[in-house]
């Protein structure tokens, strides 16, 4: 019996996570802080009505997390039909034709996951991108490329606004916006650095170098934070009474930082509700006050599921 049992384990190890198959209702709790009780994915698109923007915060690799990602953006379109869009992190917007091109048909997958610069886990968002594709909605790639990012770290935002108008078209406008407050304190807590918070802005002072031979990770990552705001900005600017769903890594929406900040500042009027995915050894049996901070929705995942990738 103990054969048995490692044999099921490992063929769910190696094929569980790329179907989503082996994952059910018993491996996640969804919990609402406003009404301080367990919901379901059809409870959040229910709440979407009053709201244009769903963050969906994620650790890259929580299998459970990725196949509720694509669950509710099913549920969405459910709910809101053709109204319904999506919005990565994990695409970058100088291949935003790309991603048109095989959403219409145009090109194989193959040539789609290399042009695109796919991420090597691309099997964990491949459901939603062919989901989209098979009822004609949008999907923003919504990110700066790491090569804009590293660039701004390296010697900050006065170095991006020596390229070209072509190139500036691929991140958010110049000057954006630097982390402030806890959210800074987050980022500095990345680095072991224990310099004193401030509440830095393009527009004020530039932030301190950080450690990492002299690259400065504030700039870095809030020009990610930015261009990702400013993608959906523009995209709800041209697509009136869409609902949009951004798939990101939870640092770049619990809280309510980072993006959904930045968001504010492009778009004052748009709506956000927000999901923080993230597993805990608690589970089943967990307490809620810990993670009700952190976003809207609070979705809690087995740790006992085997991650996508190690």
């Amino acid at each position: 019996m103990n054969s048995y049992k490692t044999l099921l384990f490992y063929f769910f190890l190696i094929n569980g996570v790329q179907s989503f198959g082996q994952i059910s209702e018993k491996h996640y709790k969804i919990y609402s802080v406003k009404l301080s009780k367990e919901v379901t994915t059809t409870d959040i698109a229910e709440d979407m009505r009053n709201y244009d923007v769903l963050f969906f915060g994620e650790a890259h690799d929580d299998s459970v997390a990725h196949y509720l990602e694509n669950k509710m953006f099913e549920t969405l379109y459910q709910k809101f039909a053709n109204t319904s869009a999506l919005s990565m992190e994990m695409f970058d917007r100088d291949v935003q034709t790309v991603m048109n091109e095989y959403l219409k048909g145009g090109i194989r997958e193959k040539n789609f996951t290399k042009d695109a610069r796919a991420w090597s886990n691309y099997k964990d968002y491949k459901p939603m991108v062919e989901f989209a594709k098979n009822n004609k909605l949008d999907v923003i790639c919504a990110n700066a490329s790491g090569r804009y990012s590293n660039l701004a770290g390296r010697k900050g935002q006065k170095a991006l606004m020596e390229l070209s108008d072509e190139s500036k078209k691929y991140f958010a406008p110049l000057p954006y916006d630097t982390a402030s407050g806890k959210y800074y304190e987050k980022l500095i807590m990345l680095t072991s650095h224990d310099a004193s918070p401030t509440s830095d802005t393009a527009k004020k002072k530039t932030p301190p170098p950080m450690p990492m031979g002299g690259f400065n990770l504030i700039m870095s990552q809030s020009l990610w934070d930015a261009t990702m705001a400013y993608s959906i900005s523009e995209y709800l600017k041209k697509n009136k009474g869409k609902k949009v769903m951004q798939v990101n890594g939870k640092f770049h929406s619990d809280e309510g930082f980072a993006i959904v900040t930045q968001l504010k500042k492009y778009s004052p009027k748009t709506k956000s509700l927000i999901i923080s995915a993230s597993t805990d050894e608690s589970f089943p049996d967990i307490d809620w006050n810990k993670h009700k901070h952190l976003g809207d929705y609070i979705i809690i995942t087995d740790p006992n599921v085997p991650r996508t990738f190690k």
